[in-house]
């Protein structure tokens, strides 16, 4: 199981761990990965974009829809991979 998460692209693994979040009604982790996402777009380069994160509900909303996709979620895969191996456990 760990290696096969290693091999899925960045954009699966946010796909299946927000799948698997949405249908066990996960709110911690779907929680958890909201603020984490200030962090992931400031590690990506995206500081301005960090920066109104954090002020801004809106664009936290925005970039959860979009945490699967280029930089960020690569930034975020640490995330998606531990809750992917623990929900396996």
């Amino acid at each position: 199981m760990a290696e096969e998460l290693e091999t899925l692209s960045s954009k699966e693994l946010h796909d299946r761990a927000i799948e698997r979040a949405v249908r066990h009604l996960d709110v911690g982790f779907l929680w958890r990965l909201l603020k984490a996402i200030p962090a992931a777009e400031a590690a990506a380069g995206h500081q301005d974009q960090a920066e109104a994160d954090v002020s801004h509900l809106s664009s936290i909303l925005n970039e959860f829809a979009h945490a699967g996709d280029g930089d960020v979620a690569d930034a975020l895969r640490p995330l998606y991979i531990e809750y992917l191996r623990r929900a396996k456990s």
